[in-house]
This record gives C-alpha cells, structure tokens and sequence, in this order.
C-alpha cells in the first residue's frame, strides 16, 4: 500500500517530521516531531508542532503513533506534545536502553531516572510489525550513528532517521557515543537491499546554495548516486571517510539540551524547588 507523506522542514535544525496515513479521515502516524528551542534564551516553543497539529485535524486523522527514529542531538522532541493534543502512542526502538545508560552517566541524571525505556510507550524490535490503520509497517534496526536507530517502513516508504542524507550530502556521523561508522555502512546495506523503488524519506536535510530543502530519495538513487557509500563503495572506504570527517566535526547546537530530553521521550525533568526546570550542562564531557 502506498502511504501519503506529508512532510514539515524546521529550517532552524533542518529537520523534517512526517505525517503517514493512507487517505483523509484515516489513521496516522508522526515521525520525528520537532519542539521549538531557542538555545539563547532556553526557551521552547510550539510552532513547528501546531503546524503539524493543524494538518492533522485539516484531514481528520486520527494519530495511532508518534515514532522517533533515535534520541535526537540536534532538536528537542515535541511527542509529549502532541500526544496530549492529539493521542497516540510513543515509539522507538528498543536499544534506546543503552543510550539511556551512557547518557545518565554524563549527565548525572535523577536515581529515579530509569533505564528500561518504560518513558516510551512501546519500545520496537528489529522485524516488528505493526499497523497504522490499515497499512502494515515494520521496524529495521539501522545502529551506527548512534547504537539505537531504528527505521520504520510504512507502505511502500522507509523513513531512515540519521543513516542516509540526500545522496548529494551523504551519511550521518558516527562520533556520538555508541556510534560506529561500521556498523552504519552494514545498516545502509540493509536499506539499500530493499526493492530499488522504495521511496526513502531522510530526517535531515542540510541544503547547499545551489538548491533548496530536499527529503525523498529511492533505494536506487542512493544505491547509484550517494557520495558516501553509492557506486559500489567498500566498508573499509566508508569507514575510513566517515572516522576522518567526523573528526573534523563540532558537536550539535543542541546536542547538551536535546539529548537529556529526548531520552525521557521528550519530556522534561521535574521542575525544582521553585518551580523552574532545569537542564544540566556536563563541563568538558564531548
């Protein structure tokens, strides 16, 4: 079945977010909802959000999942938000139970503060099936930018997270910790043996002068044409490029705020003694 995409691009992070559904009026699902974060002010807004909510009420859906690829570094998730509002269920793959491990450890995190993903209302396997509506989707494991990506297919589409940019711009690093830019060439290999026509739709796009925003590809355009692991590039190339680029990288904008929030699926520590919450900033710990 072929699922209508709707995508949104939040320019300020370069994130796209997805509503899936099969028709208007039907079931949907959001994929990678962006909260609004200025990091000058540490001040959140729900702009990108609403925007989404508005599309969905427009063409009657119902929200049966809000799905995150992984526990984003570079934009705060807006799913407590927009399960409030809309419903649904929070989903991400299982393996986010050692990203919440590393992460209470480098942020000193509450003793309450559990590492079961129990934050999360379901937590998916690698081969999972699952319904949105009437169209079938599956959850595919794809570690290496971090060590708990998850893609989902839904229909005849596959929304990569961080594995595949746009075959002009490549791949996503694997500097975090936990990442392995190994193990992300084997989970691009796993993309890219999927029927050549599938429609892949990237998390992150980060346009050159020379054209605008841009998020669907194919499983051949990126087989062919991807800089990084297209025309038949060795693991051992890969792995050579992606170590030595990732090197010469600066850590996300938001990496220190998004990373304590996103593994609480998106929701925020509770407020202190006097009302305010607040988020930590490890010294010299990236």
């Amino acid at each position: 079945m072929q699922a209508i995409t709707q995508p949104f691009f939040d320019i300020d992070t370069g994130t796209m977010t997805y509503v899936v559904y099969e028709a208007p009026g039907s079931a949907g699902a959001i994929v990678d909802p962006v909260l609004d974060y200025d990091p000058k002010a540490a001040r959140t807004s729900t702009e990108s959000a609403d925007a989404v909510i508005a599309f969905v009420r427009e063409s009657q859906l119902s929200v049966e999942w809000i799905l995150e690829t992984h526990a984003h570094a570079d934009h705060l998730s807006a799913a407590p938000y927009l399960k409030r509002t809309l419903g649904g269920k929070t989903g991400i793959g299982e393996s986010i139970c050692a990203v919440q491990g590393v992460f209470k450890k480098i942020f000193d995190l509450e003793p309450e503060f559990q590492l079961d993903g129990s934050q999360f209302d379901h937590l998916f396997a690698d081969g999972e099936r699952f319904m949105i509506g009437e169209i079938e989707a599956t959850a595919l494991f794809v570690p290496g930018h971090t060590p708990a990506d998850m893609a989902y297919r839904i229909g005849d589409a596959v929304f990569v997270g961080d594995t595949l940019f746009m075959p002009d711009l490549g791949t996503a690093r694997c500097d975090f910790p936990g990442g392995s830019a190994r193990r992300l060439y084997r989970s691009i290999q796993r993309l890219l043996a999927l029927d050549p026509d599938t429609r892949i739709f990237v998390c992150h796009d980060y346009p050159p002068e020379t054209r605008g925003p841009q998020w669907q590809t194919t499983v051949r355009e990126q087989s062919e044409k991807n800089i990084h692991v297209g025309g038949g590039k060795t693991e051992d190339e890969f792995v050579a490029m992606r170590e030595a680029r990732d090197a010469t990288l600066g850590m996300p904008t938001l990496i220190l705020p998004a990373i304590q929030v996103n593994i609480r699926a998106g929701h925020f520590p509770e407020a202190a003694g006097n009302g305010t919450t607040y988020l930590k900033i490890p010294l010299n710990a990236f």
